[in-house]
């Protein structure tokens, strides 16, 4: 597969660009990106390809994982502000780590408020309006990770009228996190997404635990991503492109192949 992907257009031509791009993969290049070994597929030139690689391959994007495909961070962030201020995705603060965040495409995250509503309306529950307003109003205006109360309800009120009952409809779906330091002031999240933060601290430990226990604390790459973690429901090459972009993993090059090996405390 060629790697060398062109950069980011100007602004001025980056918009109709990315509609175009947005569309669709086709099932040839999702399964192709499926395939290819993490040491066939480890780095990218650019942001917005590296994401549409991993979303065929990850449920949810930890930015980590851009940092370990991408050898300038400074590009990343800058790129990852780009893409947000065109809506085109959104960053997500979990709760595994001070400077963790997810990185999810803002039409995958409309597609997850879509699918909570299907299966309220399943259980017949009543008045789910608040859910369009959310997506209407909240969503396309607000872009950062957080939102105050206030704030909240008067995005909310563009909609219609707003109860607390329907705050508690937006938390209890898991679109909205109440903060511990401040109770008027949520994060944004991600529905269902325990499970996978769930998994994302344990399979660190794991993969860490059992590198460290190795002789040299290190291993063959393309030997480590066919094994899999009995804690984390997650892909291997998941794990490692969140271990190694945070820097807790390195990657060495040699006539063999990558060697992933710890990194020295």
């Amino acid at each position: 597969m060629n790697k060398k992907i062109a950069e980011l257009e100007p602004s001025t031509s980056r918009k109709r660009t990315r509609d175009k791009e947005s569309e669709p993969e086709s099932e040839d290049d999702v399964e192709s990106s499926r395939s290819l070994s993490l040491e066939e597929n480890f780095t990218f030139s650019d942001t917005l390809m590296a994401l549409r690689m991993m979303r065929a391959q990850f449920p949810h994007i930890e930015k980590s994982q851009l940092y370990s495909s991408i050898k300038d961070r400074t590009q990343v962030d800058r790129e990852l502000e780009s893409l947000r201020r065109d809506k085109l995705l959104r960053m997500f603060k979990l709760t595994t780590g001070q400077d963790d965040h997810a990185v999810m495409f803002t039409e995958d995250y409309l597609n997850q408020i879509e699918r909570v509503v299907r299966r309220m309306e399943e259980k017949q529950q009543n008045d789910l309006t608040v859910f369009e307003w959310f997506k209407m109003h909240v969503i396309q205006s607000k872009l950062d990770t957080s939102i105050g109360h206030q704030e909240l309800c008067s995005l909310l009120s563009l909609g219609g009228k707003v109860k607390d009952e329907q705050i508690s409809q937006l938390i209890n779906a898991g679109l909205l996190i109440r903060q511990l330091i401040d109770e008027n002031m949520y994060w944004f999240s991600i529905p269902n997404i325990g499970s996978v933060l769930k998994g994302l601290s344990q399979g660190r430990k794991e993969l860490l635990s059992f590198l460290s226990r190795r002789k040299y604390r290190e291993m063959m790459m393309a030997t480590l991503e066919k094994k899999r973690l009995r804690l984390s429901p997650l892909d291997m090459r998941f794990h490692l492109r969140d271990l190694i972009g945070s820097g807790h993993l390195k990657t060495v090059q040699t006539p063999s192949g990558l060697i992933v090996r710890v990194a020295k405390d």
